[in-house]
């Protein structure tokens, strides 16, 4: 049989950042291999879609198009006369590309639930040193750029930072699909100003006007679409069907759940036998998308555990609970009050009862000057953090860490 060579080097039309080219035949590859085509069955905003319905994208999209802006930052900083090698650049792209293959579905809610201490950044680490080994040592470079371990440090910037790829991608990305207006962001312009001082990314004083409205952006965009009430009420649902699964997975032998899903039902996953367990958590993980958590929790909406059935069933019919968020914690005498409402509306009994009625708590802040910080450059070659460089903002407001309290129960109640 002849053999016909495949086009690698493919132009995907995207939405967002218009044609996205893929720049080389190994990133073609990477993508091309099925840890990575996993990410088209995970939403990008998980159960946002219960709010802002067009928020059906996926991670998949936004990973190639955090790639597609690497690749333009990489170009403007050559131009600037900066040397980045065809191999460090190839590199950062798979950084880039590879930082959130280790999201599961509903990511936040399974961290909450089924998994214990670790978080998808650890699940990315050990999936990009697994497919290292798959492709014998040709992700050396991205993993040091990726682990901030490579000496050119503003490459690791563009990958993880206050101004890097992925925010710049989330956040247009994000807006456009969810229709919110105010995470709209001039992120081609801000890749423009981009330059590199003293091994460290800066943004050219001209571009400014746009790092403040990241900010701006980024800070609406969180309260809007990310940390949104609803949006709350229906990841916390989710938690708790999985909780609740796991639970009854453990009386229960015939629970209906999909190989990869029952493997973190029967084995205590944590961080401290997360490496002694890695071969066996790979191959279950990236078996796993929203569609098998949304499969299984319909196949229990018929469960005869009460609290599972009941779980399962608000969760595939939207029937959210109802949420209150205030700035101070509740206090106790509120709380017990939905407690005996609930218990004599539903007649729960005192374990079941915090499935449905549970605090929490939620903070952001849209800039942080302990992490890298943003800086300025003027034409005199003196740069400047953001928080003193900017005309409207001051380190107090940019800085403060606002923090909310919320409190979920049935619908039923008043």
């Amino acid at each position: 049989m002849k053999y016909t060579p495949v086009n690698k080097r493919k132009i995907i039309n995207d939405p967002v950042h218009g044609f996205i080219k893929i720049p080389s035949t190994f990133i073609y590859d990477i993508i091309e291999h099925p840890a990575f085509q996993r990410l088209r069955r995970i939403k990008q905003l998980g159960l946002t879609s219960y709010v802002y319905p067009g928020a059906t994208h996926s991670r998949f999209q936004h990973a190639l198009g955090a790639a597609h802006l690497m690749g333009m930052a990489i170009q403007n900083i050559r131009l600037k006369g900066l040397k980045i090698t065809e191999k460090e650049a190839e590199a950062a792209t798979i950084a880039i590309l590879l930082h959130d293959i280790g999201h599961g579905p509903f990511s936040h809610a399974l961290e909450q639930s089924i998994i214990e201490n670790f978080s998808h950044e650890d699940v990315s680490r050990l999936l990009m040193d697994k497919l290292n080994e798959e492709f014998k040592g040709k992700l050396d470079l991205a993993l040091k750029i990726f682990s901030n371990k490579y000496h050119k440090k503003f490459l690791h910037q563009l990958v993880s930072s206050q101004l890097d790829m992925d925010r710049l991608d989330y956040l247009k990305r994000d807006s456009f699909y969810t229709g919110v207006s105010e995470g709209v962001i001039g992120s081609d312009r801000i890749i423009k100003m981009l330059n590199v001082v003293d091994d460290n990314l800066v943004v050219e004083a001209k571009g400014i006007y746009s790092i403040e409205d990241f900010l701006i952006a980024r800070r609406l965009m969180f309260w809007q679409v990310y940390l949104h009430k609803t949006v709350l009420a229906a990841e916390n649902l989710v938690a708790r069907v999985l909780q609740r699964a796991k639970y009854v997975a453990g009386h229960d032998n015939n629970l209906f759940a999909v190989n990869g899903l029952k493997y973190f039902f029967k084995n205590n996953i944590t961080r401290k036998n997360l490496y002694s367990k890695k071969e066996d958590i790979i191959s279950n993980f990236v078996n796993l998308d929203d569609n098998d958590i949304i499969t299984s929790t319909k196949v229990w909406i018929n469960h005869p555990d009460k609290v599972l059935s009941i779980l399962s069933d608000n969760l595939i019919n939207r029937k959210l609970p109802k949420i209150i968020m205030q700035d101070q914690p509740f206090a106790k005498n509120v709380i017990d009050r939905k407690i005996k409402e609930s218990i004599r509306t539903h007649n729960w009994n005192d374990e079941d009862i915090g499935y449905f009625i549970f605090t929490g708590s939620i903070s952001n802040k849209a800039y942080s000057e302990l992490d890298d910080k943003i800086k300025i450059l003027y034409n005199t070659g003196e740069t400047r953090d953001i928080v003193d460089a900017s005309d409207i903002f001051n380190v107090s407001v940019l800085s403060k860490i606002v923090k909310k309290y919320f409190l979920c129960y049935p619908g039923s109640l008043l």
